[in-house]
């Protein structure tokens, strides 16, 4: 049976690009906006994909889900970060566009991940173990 490994995931690769774009727009900002609204949207970015990471070594499906419902928290946490962010200007309206379009593509993928995790095929990697 093949093992699942995050690094892998669609998914996961959207949640880390997104992650990245997000450091890339923020480190840009002036420091009150950085500590204020920048920690607060780079944290919750990040969580999106550490939750799937986190969730693939748990070793149940169970597990997994719970992890893959709180990285859709953390979409959900970044989507309002993002507006204010966009509200109080300190993100173009550009950049604003592709993060959220990014936003909306990562939403649906960890829905269809979730799904399948309740697949009788799902395994997750164990540790110590190698990837056929």
């Amino acid at each position: 049976m093949a093992f699942l490994k995050f690094e892998d995931l669609r998914v996961f690769k959207a949640a880390e690009a997104f992650a990245d774009e997000i450091w890339d727009v923020v480190n840009e900002w002036e420091t009150f906006a950085k500590l204020t609204v920048g920690k607060q949207l780079a944290r919750s970015a990040d969580s999106i994909g550490a939750n799937i990471a986190e969730g693939t070594g748990r070793g149940t499906a169970k597990d997994n889900q719970r992890f893959v419902r709180m990285a859709r928290g953390s979409l959900n946490e970044a989507k309002y970060w993002l507006r204010r962010a966009s509200h109080r200007n300190l993100i173009k309206p550009d950049e604003a566009d592709k993060l959220k379009q990014m936003i909306e593509a990562i939403g649906p993928s960890l829905n269809a991940y979730l799904k399948s995790l309740g697949r009788p095929s799902y395994t997750p990697e164990k540790p110590g173990r190698s990837t056929p």
